[in-house]
C-alpha cells in the first residue's frame, strides 16, 4: 500500500529525491540566475516543508494547506538567501527559515493577541516538549517541560494556553451514524436551569395581568433602577401611591410563582 500524502494537490510519492551532488549543482545554477533549476530545487525540497509543518498541524489542523503554502514561502526565502560558500547543508539553513515563516503566519492569524514574551515561552515549551519526548520516548509532562526550561510551571501553562486556538461552540466533538455531537451539547448552563426558565414564563404571565401603570412602575423600579420618588415624579402620582401599586403588583407576581 502506498504511504502517500496529498497536500495542496501534491502527491508526495511523485516528489523527486536528489543526491547531495545534484542539490549542489542545482544551487550553483540558481545562484547564476537559472529559474528552471530553482523550480526543480523547490520541487525536490517540498518534503522538507512537509516534515517541518507536521509539528504545527496538530495545533491548526484546518490550516494544513495554508501552513504548507507558508512553509513554501520560507523555503523560497531560504533558497534566495543561502550562502553556498559556507560549509552548511541547505536543510540545516532552511528549516529555521521555514519555521520562522510559519510562526509569523500563526502569530498574525491568531484570533487572540498574545504578548511577544508569552509567545516566546510557548514556542520554547514546544521545542522543549519535542526534545524531551524524543529522549524519553513518551509524552512529556508540563512539569518536566517547565523544569527543562527552568521556567515556573504556571508560566508554561499560561503560555501554551495563550497560543491555543479558541474552540467554537459549534465544534463537532465526534460523529455517530446519525448526527454530530457538538461542544455546546456538552456544556451546562448554570444560569438557565429548568426552574429559572419556568419562573421566567410565570413572571411573564403575571405581568400580562397587571395594569399599564403597574407594569410601568415595575419596569422603572426593577429594570431601570429608579427610586419610588423618581417614579412618582415621572408618572405624576405620589410616592405613597407608587409604593401601594408596587406592592400589589409584586403580590400578583408572587402568586404566579407559587
Amino acid at each position: 500500500m502506498s504511504n502517500k500524502v496529498v497536500i495542496c494537490g501534491i502527491n508526495t510519492n511523485d516528489l523527486p529525491t536528489l543526491s547531495p551532488k545534484e542539490m549542489n549543482e542545482l544551487m550553483l545554477a540558481i545562484k547564476q540566475g537559472d529559474e528552471d533549476s530553482k523550480q526543480k530545487f523547490i520541487y525536490a525540497n517540498l518534503r522538507l516543508v512537509l516534515s517541518v509543518i507536521q509539528r504545527f498541524i496538530m495545533r491548526k489542523p484546518n490550516f494544513q494547506d495554508d501552513l504548507f503554502q507558508v512553509g513554501c514561502v520560507g523555503l523560497i526565502k531560504a533558497i534566495d538567501n543561502f550562502d553556498i560558500s559556507l560549509n552548511v547543508r541547505f536543510s540545516t539553513y532552511a528549516v529555521p527559515m521555514i519555521i520562522g515563516e510559519i510562526r509569523r503566519f500563526m502569530r498574525d492569524n491568531n484570533p487572540v493577541r498574545v504578548s511577544r514574551s508569552l509567545r516566546d515561552i510557548a514556542y520554547r515549551a514546544l521545542q522543549s516538549r519535542e526534545k524531551l519526548e524524543n529522549n524519553l520516548q513518551r509524552e512529556a509532562t508540563l512539569e518536566e517541560i517547565a523544569n527543562d526550561m527552568q521556567v515556573p510551571y504556571h508560566q508554561v501553562i499560561s503560555a501554551l494556553d495563550a497560543i491555543s486556538d479558541p474552540m467554537s461552540l459549534e465544534e463537532p466533538l465526534y460523529n455517530n451514524d446519525l448526527e454530530a455531537s457538538l461542544l455546546v451539547d456538552h456544556i451546562k448552563d448554570e444560569q438557565s436551569t429548568d426552574e429559572k426558565w419556568l419562573n421566567n414564563v410565570a413572571i411573564n404571565d403575571a405581568i400580562t395581568t397587571l395594569s399599564e401603570r403597574e407594569k410601568k412602575i415595575l419596569l422603572l423600579r426593577y429594570y431601570v433602577g429608579k427610586t419610588q420618588v423618581e417614579v412618582s415624579n415621572e408618572i405624576g402620582i405620589s410616592q405613597a401611591q407608587v409604593s401601594r401599586l408596587e406592592k400589589n403588583a409584586l403580590k400578583v407576581v408572587e402568586k404566579f410563582l407559587l
